[in-house]
C-alpha cells in the first residue's frame, strides 16, 4: 500500500519540490495550501491530490486532513513547511506583525499537528517533519522575531518527540541555510529610517546570499530521508553552509562566534534562511 505525506504551504518552494519529490518516489501527496489556484501544476501529478488548507483555520485543517484520509486511505508523514519570514529592527516592528510571524511559524504547525495526532496516535504510527532552519540554532541581526519562532518551533518539537515516543511517532526537524528558493518573495522587511542606514545594507547582502545558494531540491531529499530512515533523529541540517556555521557556533566561544557573524552579514559574505 501507498504511503501518504501531507504537506502544508506547498504551492511553492520547499513544499513543492517536496510534493513532487515524494510523487515521483510513488508516494501518494495531500498537497495543501491556501489558495487552490497556486497548485495548477501540482493537479497535473496523478497521485498528487490539492486540499485547501490555512495553518490559522481550524476547520480548514480538519476539512484538509478528512479529505486526505478519505482519498488515500491514511496519512503516514506531516511536513509543516508553511511559513514566512518577518525580518527588519524589532523596534519598528508593530505588535500585530510579530503575533502574525508567530501565528503562522508557531501557533500554525500547532495546529496541523495537534489535528493531526489523534490519527497518528489511533494507527500507532506516523512522522511529524517540520522545516524549521538553521535560524532555529543560531541568530543574526534583523531577524529577531523569525528567530524567537524558530526556536520555540525548535523547543516544542524537541520535547514533544519525548511524549510522541510511546505511540511511534517519531519527530523530526529540517534545518536548512540559506535556500534558493521563492522564500525570497514570503520575507516581509520592515523599514525603518532609524535602522535602515544598517539594516538595509544586512537585507541586500542577505537576497545575494539567496541567489547564490543551493537549490530547494536538496532540502526535498532531507525531507525524503527524514521520513524514510525509521530513525529517532530529530534534527536534519541541511546544507554545507549550515552545518559549517552551527559546527562554529557550538565549538567557538560567544564573543568569537559573534564577531564573524557580524562581519559575514555586514560586509556581504552571508547572512541566512
Amino acid at each position: 500500500m501507498k504511503k501518504t505525506i501531507l504537506i502544508t504551504g506547498a504551492s511553492t518552494g520547499i513544499g513543492k519540490l517536496t510534493a513532487l519529490h515524494f510523487a515521483k518516489q510513488g508516494w501518494n501527496v495531500a498537497a495543501t495550501m491556501r489558495t487552490l489556484d497556486k497548485g495548477v501544476e501540482l493537479a497535473q501529478v496523478p497521485n498528487i491530490k490539492l486540499f485547501r488548507l490555512d495553518v490559522l483555520d481550524e476547520a480548514s485543517i480538519q476539512a484538509a486532513i478528512s479529505g486526505a484520509v478519505s482519498a488515500f486511505g491514511g496519512i503516514d508523514v506531516l511536513h509543516n513547511n508553511a511559513g514566512y519570514g518577518l525580518v527588519g529592527a524589532f523596534e519598528a516592528m508593530s505588535p500585530l506583525q510579530i503575533k502574525q510571524q508567530f501565528d503562522t511559524n508557531v501557533f500554525g504547525v500547532m495546529n496541523v499537528t495537534r489535528a493531526l495526532l489523534p490519527h497518528f496516535r489511533g494507527r500507532k504510527s506516523g512522522v511529524i517533519i517540520t522545516s524549521s532552519s538553521m535560524g532555529g540554532l543560531v541568530t543574526f541581526p534583523l531577524w529577531s522575531v523569525y528567530h524567537a519562532s524558530k526556536w520555540a518551533i525548535e523547543g516544542f518539537m524537541e520535547s514533544l518527540h519525548y511524549e510522541l515516543r510511546q505511540f511511534n511517532i517519531r519527530v523530526k526537524n529540517i534545518e536548512p541555510g540559506s535556500i534558493r528558493t521563492e522564500f525570497e518573495n514570503a520575507i516581509e522587511f520592515v523599514s525603518s529610517p532609524v535602522y535602515d542606514a544598517y539594516a538595509l545594507t544586512v537585507y541586500e547582502n542577505m537576497l545575494a546570499s539567496y541567489r547564490s545558494a543551493p537549490s530547494a531540491e536538496i532540502v526535498a531529499n532531507a525531507v525524503w530521508r527524514a521520513a524514510n530512515d525509521g530513525s529517532s533523529r530529530l534534527r536534519y541540517v541541511v546544507g554545507a553552509q549550515a552545518r559549517v556555521i552551527i559546527l562554529l557556533k557550538r565549538l567557538l566561544p560567544d564573543s568569537l562566534f559573534f564577531g564573524i557573524a557580524r562581519r559575514a552579514v555586514e560586509n556581504g559574505s552571508h547572512p541566512q534562511k
